[in-house]
C-alpha cells in the first residue's frame, strides 16, 4: 500500500541500521515515548537489529496505562448507576479496577457500549434523552480535539444529559519529571508523532536547551523509528541537543492550529495524576468553568470520593518510568497475561507489558533480571 509499504521496506531499514552502526561509538539510552512505537519496535523486531550500544527505554505514553487507578474505579462506578450510559474506546472495557472492569459491568446488565468517537457518544445522548451518557475521555493531546469537540456541540446543541469523564494528559510535563527524576537516566528521547501531529513540536525546543537533550519526533513503521533513532544517534555523538523532525509528512512546527484552539476554548490546563508516576503539576486537561456542567464527576459527585490501592504485584509504575522491562516484573507471564491482568499495562493495545506478551519477549536473561 503506497504511503505505508515503503516505510515497512525491509532493505531501507536495515540501510538506516548500517548508518547508525557506522556512527555510534559509545552506549547511548533512548526513550520511545509513545506505546504504539514500542509495539511496533518489538513487533519488527528492531530492538534486537541494533547496536547493542544502542538500549532502548519505554516511556509513559500509553494514555490507557497511566489513567490512575481510581478514575477506572469511577467509570466502573457510574456504568453500574442506573440510568447511565457509560461509552468508552474499546480498550478501557478490560483495564482492572480494584474489583472490577467495564466489561464486567456490562456482563452484569450495565449499558457499557463501545464508540469509535466522542461524537458517537453523543449521539447516543441525543438519542436517549431519559438516560445521561458518560464518555470516558481518556487520551494525550491525540485525542483532545475530539473529546472537545463534543462538548462544545453539546452546549451549543442543548443537549444536557451528555457529559464526559475527563482523563486527559499532555506529554511535555511527563518528559520534564523524567528528566526532573534522579533515577531516570535517558539520553534522547523519540517524541510521539501523533501528538505532535496535533500540538507541533515548538513546545519541545525549550526543553531540549534546558535539559541539552536531543528529541526526535519520530513516526510508528520500523523506516520511521530506525529514522529517528539515526538522527537521534547522531545529535549525540556530535554533542548537539536539537528538536529535529523524522515524520514531516504528518508533523509540522506549529502543529494542527484548529485543533489547538478547540482544545484551549474547553479545555484548561490541570494538575494530573499519573497511575505508577503520581501527579505532574499541570500535565492534564480539565474543562473550563463555561463547560464545568459536562463533567461526569460533577454530574455524580458521590464518584468523587473514591480512592484505590494498586496491586502489590504490579510495577507498572516503574515500567512506565522507564525504569524496569516488563520481563523484570516477577508477576508478568504468569499471574498477569492478557487473560488476568493485573495492570493497564498488560491490556492496553499500547501498554508495553502487552507488547511483550504478544511478540513472545517472556524470556528472562539473567542480564535482563538484574536491571
Amino acid at each position: 500500500m503506497k504511503y505505508l509499504d515503503e516505510y515497512r521496506d525491509g532493505q531501507v531499514t536495515r540501510q538506516l541500521l548500517e548508518e547508525i552502526q557506522g556512527v555510534v561509538t559509545r552506549p547511548w539510552a533512548l526513550m520511545e515515548v509513545c506505546g504504539g512505537q514500542t509495539h511496533s519496535i518489538l513487533r519488527s523486531g528492531l530492538d534486537r537489529l541494533l547496536p547493542p550500544e544502542i538500549s532502548l527505554i519505554h516511556g509513559p505514553g500509553c494514555p490507557v496505562c497511566v489513567t490512575p487507578l481510581e478514575l477506572i474505579d469511577r467509570a466502573v462506578a457510574l456504568a453500574s448507576q442506573p440510568g447511565v450510559i457509560l461509552t468508552s474506546y474499546g480498550d478501557m472495557l478490560r483495564v482492572p479496577g480494584s474489583k472490577h472492569d467495564l466489561l464486567s459491568v456490562k456482563a452484569s446488565g450495565g449499558d457499557v457500549r463501545i464508540v469509535y468517537s466522542p461524537l458517537d457518544a453523543l449521539k447516543i445522548a441525543q438519542q436517549n434523552p431519559d438516560k445521561q451518557v458518560v464518555f470516558f475521555a481518556v487520551g494525550f493531546e491525540t485525542t483532545a480535539p475530539a473529546n472537545a469537540m463534543s462538548v462544545f456541540q453539546a452546549k451549543r446543541l442543548g443537549v444536557e444529559n451528555y457529559t464526559i469523564l475527563v482523563s486527559h494528559v499532555t506529554v511535555p510535563p511527563a518528559i520534564t519529571a523524567l528528566l526532573d527524576s534522579d533515577e531516570v537516566q535517558v539520553d534522547a528521547f523519540l517524541a510521539p508523532g501523533h501528538v505532535n501531529a496535533v500540538m507541533g513540536y515548538h513546545e519541545y525546543e525549550a526543553l531540549a536547551a534546558r535539559y541539552h537533550v536531543p528529541m526526535v519526533v519520530t513516526g510508528f513503521e520500523p523506516v520511521d523509528l530506525a529514522r529517528g533513532i539515526l538522527m537521534a544517534v547522531r545529535q549525540l555523538e556530535e554533542g548537539r541537543a536539537e528538536v529535529e523532525n523524522a515524520y514531516s509528512r504528518a508533523v509540522v512546527r506549529e502543529g494542527n492550529v484548529p485543533g489547538q484552539r478547540i482544545i484551549h476554548e474547553v479545555f484548561e490546563l490541570c494538575d494530573r495524576k499519573w497511575r505508577g508516576i503520581g501527579t505532574i503539576p499541570l500535565s492534564g486537561y480539565k474543562l473550563r468553568p463555561d463547560y464545568a456542567a459536562f463533567d461526569a464527576e460533577q454530574r455524580f459527585p458521590q464518584v468523587q470520593t473514591i480512592e484505590t490501592q494498586e496491586s502489590a504485584l504490579c510495577i507498572s509504575g516503574q515500567i512506565l518510568q522507564g525504569l524496569k522491562k516488563p520481563i523484570h516484573c516477577p508477576a508478568f507471564g504468569r499471574e498477569c497475561t492478557p487473560q488476568t491482568p493485573l495492570g493497564a499495562t498488560m491490556v492496553s493495545s499500547e501498554g508495553a507489558c502487552a507488547a511483550y506478551y504478544r511478540y513472545g519477549r517472556l524470556e528472562r536473561t539473567l542480564e535482563e533480571t538484574k536491571g
